[in-house]
Order: structure tokens, then sequence, then C-alpha cells
């Protein structure tokens, strides 16, 4: 049998036992606590503002415990705090509008292409290929967006090279003179 040598380090390493002033608060929040944040979540858009909002009027209502007088109207008392603390959160907040004359734009980055450019593209290019027949489609894919080389294109597909450089050959030209990307470029 051991005795410790430190006598503050074992109490410390004891679990603290915690005693409530109120007994009855604590039993009360045991018992609430899943209603009371239902209404806060109904307050805020962000469950974690709802729970910072239930801490802040149980809080108040822990302070004010002595004064109320009639223990059955708790739940209105903590809502009542909910929704004043709530509604001072919200004059509170800071707001971080100005108004001005013109809309500040980004200046474009020289050498940087349009972002709207690039998806018009990208959507034209998508339904240009999906008016090729279903085997130069795939050619075309597998190569230039699974980046494939032609032999394992023509690994996948079961066809020999020549049929997938020819094939892919044919589609480009196919894809060259398509109206709506020539619009496009």
């Amino acid at each position: 049998m051991t005795t410790p040598v430190c006598t503050s380090a074992s109490a410390a390493a004891a679990p603290a036992r915690q005693t409530h002033a109120y007994p009855s608060f604590s039993s009360y929040v045991r018992a609430r606590q899943p209603i009371l944040l239902r209404t806060a979540r109904s307050l805020t858009a962000n469950p974690s503002d709802a729970e910072d909002l239930l801490q802040t009027a149980l809080t108040k209502t822990y302070v004010a415990w002595e004064r109320i007088e009639d223990h059955r109207a708790l739940d209105g008392y903590v809502r009542r705090a909910l929704l004043n603390t709530r509604t001072s959160q919200w004059r509170k907040r800071r707001v971080d509008e100005y108004s001005c004359d013109e809309l500040p734009e980004p200046e474009p980055v020289p050498g940087e292409e349009d972002p709207a450019e690039r998806q018009a593209l990208h959507d034209a290019m998508w339904r240009a290929i999906t008016k090729l027949p279903a085997r130069q489609r795939a050619m075309v894919v597998l190569r230039y967006y699974e980046d494939l080389s032609e032999a394992q294109t023509a690994e996948v597909l079961g066809v020999s090279v020549g049929t997938v450089k020819s094939a892919v050959s044919r589609a480009l030209g196919k894809l060259r003179e398509d109206p709506e990307l020539g619009l496009v470029r």
C-alpha cells in the first residue's frame, strides 16, 4: 500500500464536486434544456449561436433565481430572457455596409480570362461533344478529359491504336466546325 507523497496533487486528481447554490435551478435546466434550446434555435439561424444564446439567458435566470417568486412561470421568464438577449444582440450588431456611387469591381488581372467566359466555353464544348457519335465521343473523353494515351484508349475500348487516331481526328474536325464553338472563340 502506497501513500501519496503530495496530498495537494492527489486532491487535484480527484474529481471535484460542484456544489450549486440552487439545486432546483440545476434540475430545471436538465429537465427543460431541450425545449428551451429549440426556442433559441428558432431565434437564430446558427445552432452554435442558439446554444450561446440559451447559455446567456440561463445565466441571467440564475442570477435572478431568488427574485423569481412563481417557479411555475420559469419557462416564460427564460423565453423572455432569450428574446431580450437576442434583441440586444441584434441591436448591437455591426453593419459593415457603406453606400457609394459605384460598385467596387475587382480590376481584371492581365492574362487571366474571365470566369464567365471560361464557363460559357466549357458548356459549349460539352454540348458540342454530346452531338458526336457515341464512339467518337467516348474516344475524345478518354483522350482529352481522362488524359489517357492513344494506346490506353485503344485498350479500354478494345480497338486498335490506328482506329483511335482516325476517330479522334474526325471528332476534332467536327468540333472545329461546330457553329456554337465558333461563337465562343
